[in-house]
């Protein structure tokens, strides 16, 4: 067995990250499900803390702030059950994960609520971005396949 401190109020706030979460989701995918990019739009923009709690992802942040001078620029990190990683991803960033393992279950805490009026979302494979997801034929939702190019995207942020 293991004990795991998921979250601490104290300690996550002293690295800037808000100390309140009102929506936690989790899902569960079989390894090549790639979904995102999301985001959602103000007044909904979301943050969000997350994790992998059985399984293994290649989670990506895309910079969706104009005036950043890394806006469309992306990192990437390996988060899985072993390592114990978190990831914050900031609102004004999209959000998108590759499932490395099947069974893989994902969990995040939201900074604001799902809003489906909100809910936006840029093509995982556009060229101008340039994400290496280390995989050429993802299992992905219709609504992912049809997502916008990233040229055609005017940030609300």
């Amino acid at each position: 067995g293991y004990f795991y401190e998921s979250y601490n109020h104290g300690r996550f706030s002293a690295a800037g990250i808000p100390d309140v979460f009102v929506q936690d989701n989790e899902s569960k995918s079989a390894k090549g499900v790639l979904r995102g990019l999301h985001f959602q739009i103000p007044p909904y923009a979301q943050g969000k803390l997350v994790r992998v709690i059985k399984g293994a992802v290649l989670d990506v942040a895309v910079d969706l702030r104009k005036d950043s001078r890394d806006y469309g620029k992306w990192v990437s990190v390996i988060l899985s059950e072993e390592n114990k990683l978190m990831c914050w991803i900031p609102p004004r960033f999209a959000h998108g994960f590759l499932c490395l393992e099947d069974d893989t279950i994902f969990s995040y805490k939201c900074t604001q609520v799902y809003h489906k009026d909100s809910e936006r979302s840029i093509l995982w494979n556009d060229p101008d971005l340039g994400i290496d997801w280390q995989v050429s034929s993802p299992l992905l939702s219709a609504k992912d396949m049809e997502a916008p190019f990233f040229k055609n995207f005017i940030t609300p942020f």
